[in-house]
């Protein structure tokens, strides 16, 4: 192919290099950056050197693009951007990043994932009609993986829900007289936490809230911003003095539609869902979440609640943390029934990662096959 005219496959060893830390770069923002992606950049100097580099810390703040230059001021004249995202072509809260990167004099454009956003997509053909050299698809499924979140959630028009749990190597949450505290160590708790400020909203039901009365913020040492506690609480039947109800994050909580709302302190908010057979729609949910800005959401509780998730296909990730311990048949389980009847309609999980965490195991997982390029479809 030639330049200017068509996007190239591969890169430099050089180039390969930029991309793996322009990938670190952009982990650093998960979490915070919604309902934008996490991006990372890297500028080359002609000499084929760093000069410069960047991420993008959030909505409103420089792209990542934008904040690599302002560090390379005239060093990136005539050198290479390496950016985990494809350079967007859109005016937002900012310009267009493709604008940035020619007003700049960059001469050459390598980016790992093509923008599946309509609105932001475009800014590789804008480079190549300048006369840009642009190179796409670098490392492309390591820059996905670590934005996966947004991903998924851009191609489904909702958030990427995944599905969190700790259980005995036999599948149980609790014990048959219903203790639960602690099967996993303290090395996956800390994790735990790790997972859930990555993310946009932890949900969890009533019946977890009645049962275990938790606070869903950040603890173990774990920085960042807490994300949005939300609640489905059909009937309305929360108290006032419910942990999830303090100032250390707001809080959703989700009635039935014509259902009295509760009364709130502080921050918190209540919003009415349709709530067809005595059960809150979790695709009125998910849409609702989405409208808000939200891209990602962890379930954490409980097993009916997972349940319902997978049962109405709206389940893409499941991060699994388990002990080696064995609880027996009447233990309680991580999973309530959600209707597959023979082993055929079972849920097939796709195993994306496994660690050990002290003495368990972590296993994360996706629902549903990836497409050609190694995005869930």
């Amino acid at each position: 192919m030639t330049a200017g005219t068509a996007v190239e496959a591969g890169a430099s060893t050089a180039e390969e290099d930029a991309m793996r830390r322009a990938i670190e770069l952009a982990a650093t923002a998960l979490g915070r950056t919604s309902p934008n992606p996490v991006v990372g950049c890297v500028l080359l100097g002609p000499t084929g050197r760093p000069v410069g580099e960047g991420f993008h810390r959030g909505a409103g703040h420089m792209h990542a693009e934008t904040e690599a230059l302002a560090t390379a001021g005239s060093r990136a004249r005539g050198g290479t951007a390496v950016v985990t995202l494809e350079p967007c072509a859109h005016q937002g809260r900012t310009g267009p990043c493709a604008d940035a990167l020619l007003s700049a004099g960059v001469a050459r454009v390598v980016y790992a994932v093509p923008d599946p956003d309509p609105v932001a997509t475009g800014g590789a053909q804008k480079l190549l009609a300048a006369g840009v050299s642009v190179a796409g698809g670098v490392l492309r499924a390591e820059a996905e993986r670590g934005n996966e979140l947004w991903l998924t959630a851009v191609r489904q028009g909702r958030p990427c829900v995944t599905w969190k749990f700790g259980g005995s190597l036999d599948g149980r949450s609790a014990a048959p007289d219903g203790t639960s505290r602690w099967i996993t160590g303290s090395e996956s708790r800390a994790d735990a936490h790790t997972l859930r400020a990555q993310h946009d909203a932890v949900l969890v039901g009533s019946g977890t809230l009645r049962a275990d009365d938790p606070h869903l913020g950040l603890r173990h040492g774990v920085a960042g911003r807490p994300p949005l506690r939300v609640v489905l609480d059909r009937t309305g039947s929360i108290s006032s003095r419910a942990r999830v109800l303090d100032d250390a994050a707001p809080t959703l909580v989700v009635v039935g539609r014509g259902v009295a709302a509760p009364r709130l302190p502080g921050r918190h908010e209540v919003v009415e869902l349709p709530a067809p057979g005595g059960r809150l729609d979790l695709k009125a949910l998910t849409d609702a979440l989405y409208g808000r800005g939200l891209r990602s959401v962890l379930v954490e509780g409980g097993a009916r609640l997972a349940a319902a998730f997978a049962s109405r296909g709206l389940l893409d990730r499941v991060v699994g943390y388990v002990a080696p311990v064995l609880l027996g048949s009447a233990g309680r389980a991580v999973l309530d029934d959600f209707g597959a009847g023979t082993l055929s309609e079972g849920l097939r999980l796709q195993l994306s990662d496994v660690r050990q965490l002290g003495s368990d195991v972590r296993l994360v997982l996706r629902t549903r096959p990836l497409d050609e390029a190694g995005v869930p479809c």
